[in-house]
């Protein structure tokens, strides 16, 4: 009997380890995808940078955090940061994984974005570590009137690396990486937006929705991401508001255009810099808010990579990840 009983206990032990180790619904909040060999990986939002690993992308695997201590550089350039890293982003070049991240405080522009780097993702591999270089790019409020957050780094037609970044203020910005794609190019002051709420390009901000900072201004839209397909770069964003459970009303928009640079159109010809963008998801009766999404491409599908607030769960972010398909070479989002 006493066997019996042990051995009970240890399949109990072994069914608990993997409940914990293995989740189907994770909550994550601003989620970004790449695929090394047959494995997943999912990067977002938490205490040194969450980390996922999926051989299905349906049952995660929780591995160690990017940082296991918040950076010293991050330390010193925000005094209001104490590890919590958002929104970052995963690009593959030259054999490297570059993964930029974002440093700040909540409601302020005293943001700063950086990057870290390593050879595999594969926790196991010999290979595996992540080597930090430090600031990319910094807001200073009252010195630049846009947020050095939401990273996204892309490529274009003639390989160059741009960054696309932003939240709030004068809305989203574009700007070239240096060839190691390690720091920005341009000068602060010559960074130019490409999408906003703003109708009037310039004007000031609108006034703050009640119950969010009042540094932030009311130009909701945040979270950029850029994905070529048709001869065409799609600028996704998301506008309106995160982070608040069921009080959330975040959704996603896109443009495109023919060139990196913009400007970015809407189905119906408006450019995002005066407000534009089209619709591609936004909440229902199931979930509050959805929003903070990243485009990745596996065996020729494309998938919309995001968090949405479950309205049968409190509101608290989950994974969701739809097929994308393309109307008149326009994004629509195919939901199970």
């Amino acid at each position: 009997m006493k066997k019996y009983l042990i051995l009970i206990l240890f399949l109990f032990g072994v069914f608990r380890l993997s409940a914990q180790e293995y989740q189907t619904a994770i909550s994550v909040h601003d989620p970004v995808m790449i695929r090394q060999h047959n494995r997943y990986y999912l990067f977002s939002t938490g205490w040194g940078i969450n980390v996922w690993s999926s051989a299905d992308r349906k049952s995660w695997k929780k591995e160690q955090p990017v940082f296991s201590k918040a950076p010293e550089w991050a330390v010193k350039a925000i005094p209001e940061f104490k590890g919590h890293i958002w929104a970052p982003d995963i690009y593959f070049h030259e054999g490297k994984y570059y993964l930029y991240y974002s440093v700040s405080a909540f409601g302020k522009n005293t943001s700063a974005i950086g990057v870290a780097t390593n050879a595999t993702l594969d926790p196991d591999s010999p290979d595996f570590n992540w080597t930090d270089h430090g600031k990319v790019i910094q807001s200073f409020p009252g010195k630049t009137n846009w947020n050095a957050i939401d990273p996204n780094v892309i490529s274009d037609e003639k390989g160059m690396p741009w960054m696309v970044f932003g939240s709030f203020w004068d809305g989203i910005k574009l700007a070239q990486l240096s060839k190691d794609l390690l720091h920005i190019s341009a000068q602060a002051d010559d960074i130019p937006t490409i999408a906003s709420r703003k109708k009037v390009p310039g004007a000031p901000n609108p006034p703050a929705v009640a119950g969010n900072p009042v540094d932030a201004g009311g130009n909701a839209i945040e979270a950029p991401f850029l994905f070529k397909k048709s001869g065409y770069y799609y600028l996704f964003a998301s506008i309106d508001y995160c982070c608040k459970g069921e009080k959330s009303t975040y959704k996603m928009i896109v443009g495109r255009s023919r060139s990196i640079k913009g400007p970015y159109l809407d189905q119906n010809g408006i450019a995002m810099t005066k407000g534009g963008g089209t619709l591609v998801l936004e909440g229902d009766a199931g979930w509050y808010g959805v929003g903070h999404n990243a485009v990745c491409s596996f065996d020729g599908i494309d998938y919309l990579i995001f968090h949405g607030y479950d309205a049968k769960d409190r509101g608290v972010p989950k994974l969701r990840i739809e097929k994308l398909n393309w109307l008149n070479e326009w994004p629509l989002v195919v939901e199970k």
